[in-house]
């Protein structure tokens, strides 16, 4: 019985061995950046400022958000992926009016493939996932100056990019990347995510 379970013990040390040496690491990111937002179209509408509007949408503006990740091989991780875009609500038509404060959120796990050798110093990278976009309620002043709202919502969406990054040295880095998110509205007979 001691005999098996040194032998059981050593192939365990074995088969363990080469897994550890792997030293596969987490990595966490801040990020700052600009993001290029699309709204909806739909159905012309006149509006109490004598404009007719059939747009609508968050205005392009800065973002910021953080990552974190963890190599669960030598090319693979798994990444956490916040990132919040602080923009502005605007209808478009015949006028571009600015309605409010209007901030967008994703929430997304992301698989990332990292070419190259695991220790060099520059490493690009794909990557893709899915999770959820929500989008911010937003109060303004009606054109007849009476307070409004409208509610916030939170919908599904992909997201895939890709990047490089720049490891000057071991413990720190440079992330650049471009990223698109492609958020399901609504679906109707025709069915569309973003814009018909």
């Amino acid at each position: 019985m001691r005999i098996r379970m040194a032998g059981l013990a050593v192939i365990a040390a074995l088969i363990c061995a080469p897994a550890a040496a792997q030293e596969y690491r987490g990595e966490i990111s801040g990020n700052a950046g600009w993001t290029f937002s699309d709204g909806v179209t739909g159905v012309s509408v006149l509006a109490q400022d004598g404009n007719i509007y059939n747009e609508i949408g968050p205005k392009d503006s800065f973002s910021w958000g953080l990552t974190a990740g963890y190599f669960f091989t030598e090319h693979w991780e798994f990444e956490f992926l916040f990132d919040q875009q602080m923009s502005e609500l605007e209808v478009k038509g015949t006028a571009t009016t600015t309605v409010g404060d209007f901030k967008v959120s994703n929430y997304h796990g992301v698989f990332s493939y990292h070419a190259g050798d695991p220790d060099a110093s520059v490493r690009p990278f794909i990557f893709f996932g899915a999770g959820a976009t929500s989008y911010g309620g937003v109060d303004f002043t009606a054109f007849d100056g009476s307070q409004r709202n409208i509610g916030g919502n939170t919908k599904f969406s992909a997201t895939l990019g890709a990047g490089v990054k720049y490891y000057p040295g071991s413990r720190a880095g440079i992330r650049l990347q471009a990223r698109w998110t492609p958020t399901y509205i609504k679906s109707d007979s025709e069915g569309y995510w973003c814009d018909p």
